[in-house]
């Protein structure tokens, strides 16, 4: 497992440091104004639909679906099996898509009212929206062709697809004086790189014979069973986006640059349930369905304890980065260009507020498995509706007095009240069993985030010190300085407090 996660891992990272540069780069060029509004909305609107009909909702009732048919049935039958889902996808989501773009003004009215207020940001959403929205259809193609190579123990083209995107939105921002703005070169970047991810993934599932034709849809006893685990399951990430939608609703209404703070700080706090948490559930899930598949539950829970164990392990760090230096965070990222040092204090006011729910974010791919690699799909979706409730009760109390941090400080315990709820009932189920090592991993980190925590204080001053002769690049020094410091007291405490568990 250790060597799959580091696959995937590696390609996240990868894919999150071209990220860093494309969001240094967007922050540079873009701000954190009207451009940068009408630019994030445009790009999270299709990711909010391919959430609910592609990533979340498919691949929970897809990959166990297809790992049984080739385990019980052989290669062929899980190729017809996803040939047959390939159609049905493709045959909801291209009229959702013409119908999107034909109708934008209407979603941006229902998704963005605020910016009916401002004509020059309203036109350039429905604009920009309309150039990204394709997107959908694509990437959501690429989930499909994705889960059969992870079903095949094929994770590295999967995991990087995620790099053309940064590296298309990056090639069109170098030429960005062919477009009409910064904004509209970005949107493009987009609606290409969905392209340039479908032929990748499509030709390495090609390469090694995995690849889908188009099959005439035929409801047997897997489509069936297929059928049964998505509707749930569509439901239920339709649920999570209301709550994010409901970010994009209510951030409109408050003041320019609101929007733009929070995905700024999103994309941060993206980073570990990139790296971690996705990385982990995309590992765990189908080697839990296997092991299940062949009736070893045992094995099953000790794949799912490794996995929280390393999950825990390193997003320890960034609650304590987030939690306690966000404004040096958000300097040394993007204060370059357009984005000023005030853009820069209010999207760290919403990384600290999102940081209190990093660990149930990361965490709630390791606990959903418990149920989706049983094609149980109904029980996460309670829990997610729990916590959809709470956060959005949360943000209606706390976005007029709180701002874009309070909408933040809602997703985060949302997440909280999701990811226990989902802890609770495996466990009552017996789907979940925590082992000893599990139980010494979280003691040592909880000690060495003590010691992180209180040490970070401390670090700042000697980092700034040494910033001081870099000029502009002071800040990005600064948190290199403080980053690779505690990166260092981190696991050297982590390491004391291993051995000192292990022996009692």
């Amino acid at each position: 497992m250790i060597r799959k996660f580091a696959s995937v891992s590696g390609f996240t990272l990868v894919s999150r440091l071209t990220g860093f540069l494309r969001d240094v780069v967007i922050a540079s060029m873009l701000g954190s104004g009207l451009m940068a509004d009408a630019y994030f909305v445009a790009q999270r609107l299709p990711n909010h639909f391919r959430a609910i009909f592609g990533e979340g909702a498919f691949n929970s009732a897809f990959v166990p679906g297809y790992a049984r048919e080739l385990g019980t049935a052989g290669p062929n039958a899980a190729r017809l099996f996803a040939g047959r889902v390939l159609t049905l996808l493709t045959l909801v989501l291209l009229p959702l898509t013409i119908l999107a773009i034909w109708q934008m003004p209407v979603v941006i009215n229902l998704l963005a009212p605020g910016f009916a207020e401002d004509s020059e940001k309203y036109a350039l959403a429905v604009t920009l929206t309309r150039i990204t929205f394709p997107y959908l259809l694509l990437i959501s193609i690429v989930t499909l062709l994705s889960g059969i190579l992870n079903a095949h123990n094929r994770f590295a083209a999967a995991a990087g697809a995620p790099v053309l995107l940064n590296m298309a939105i990056l090639g069109a921002l170098a030429v960005a004086f062919l477009f009409p703005s910064a904004s509209h070169a970005a949107a493009w970047g987009i609606a290409v790189s969905g392209l340039l991810q479908l032929v990748l993934v499509a030709f390495d599932a090609s390469r090694h014979g995995f690849l889908p034709r188009f099959e005439r849809p035929h409801l047997n006893p897997a489509m069936g069973r297929f059928f049964r685990a998505l509707g749930p399951a569509v439901i239920g990430s339709a649920g999570v986006q209301i709550a994010i939608f409901a970010d994009t609703i209510i951030a409109s209404l408050l003041p320019t640059g609101s929007v733009s703070a929070i995905s700024y700080a999103d994309r941060l706090y993206q980073l570990p349930v990139g790296l971690i948490g996705i990385a982990a559930g995309t590992v765990l899930l189908p080697e839990m369905s296997q092991h299940l598949a062949s009736d070893s539950h045992d094995r099953a829970h000790h794949a799912q304890n490794r996995s929280m164990a390393l999950s825990i392990m390193l997003t320890a760090p960034f609650f304590v980065a987030f939690l306690m230096i966000p404004d040096l965070i958000m300097r040394g990222v993007f204060m370059h260009g357009n984005f000023t040092a005030t853009d820069a204090s209010a999207s760290a006011a919403v990384l600290s507020a999102y940081a209190i729910g990093i660990l149930p974010i990361v965490l709630i791919r390791s606990f959903v498995a418990s149920f989706h690699a049983r094609q149980d799909t109904t029980t996460p979706l309670l829990a997610a509706f729990l916590g959809i409730a709470v956060n959005v009760g949360l943000k209606l109390i706390l976005y007029r007095n709180y701002g874009a941090p309070g909408l933040a400080f809602a997703t985060a315990i949302g997440a909280w009240i999701n990811g226990s709820m989902l802890v609770i009932l495996a466990l009552k189920k017996g789907w979940m069993k925590f082992d000893i090592d599990l139980i010494q991993m979280v003691v040592a980190v909880a000690a060495a985030t003590t010691v992180l925590a209180a040490s970070t204080p401390l670090l700042l001053s000697p980092s700034q010190s040494i910033s001081l002769q870099f000029g502009i690049a002071a800040p990005a020094v600064s948190l290199v300085v403080t980053g690779l410091t505690g990166s260092i007291i981190y696991a050297a405490a982590l390491w004391g407090s291993s051995r000192l568990v292990r022996k009692n």
